[in-house]
Parts: C-alpha cells; sequence; structure tokens
C-alpha cells in the first residue's frame, strides 16, 4: 500500500508553495517601496526642492539596479 495518499501535500509542494509566497511577498513589498519613492519624488518636485528632487532619483536608480 502506498504511503502518501493523493490529499496529503509532497514536501516539494510545499517548499515550492512556500517560495512561490515568498516571492510575491517580495514583490509587492519593492513595488511598494518603488511607489513610495515615487510619491516623494512628485512631492519634492510640487515644492521644488531640488536637492531632495536629486537624492530621491538617486536612490530610484539604486533601487531599480
Amino acid at each position: 500500500m502506498n504511503k502518501y495518499s493523493l490529499n496529503a501535500p509532497q514536501q516539494t509542494e510545499v517548499i515550492d508553495d512556500s517560495l512561490f509566497a515568498e516571492m510575491v511577498l517580495d514583490k509587492a513589498l519593492r513595488d511598494f517601496q518603488k511607489e513610495q519613492i515615487l510619491k516623494e519624488i512628485d512631492l519634492s518636485l510640487s515644492s521644488r526642492n531640488k536637492e531632495q528632487f536629486y537624492i530621491l532619483t538617486e536612490k530610484l536608480q539604486k533601487f531599480l539596479e
């Protein structure tokens, strides 16, 4: 008799699901951080703060590398 039932997840499936979930969370976090930087850049532009703009665009460039 097979010791694995059809409903029981295999170890590799659990690892794959866990890795996929981690990848989704990482992407969501990166997207959120990028959006925050872009919002700060918009604010620096609207307030005509050149220094802040340059700092934030440099931060964005490093973030996208």
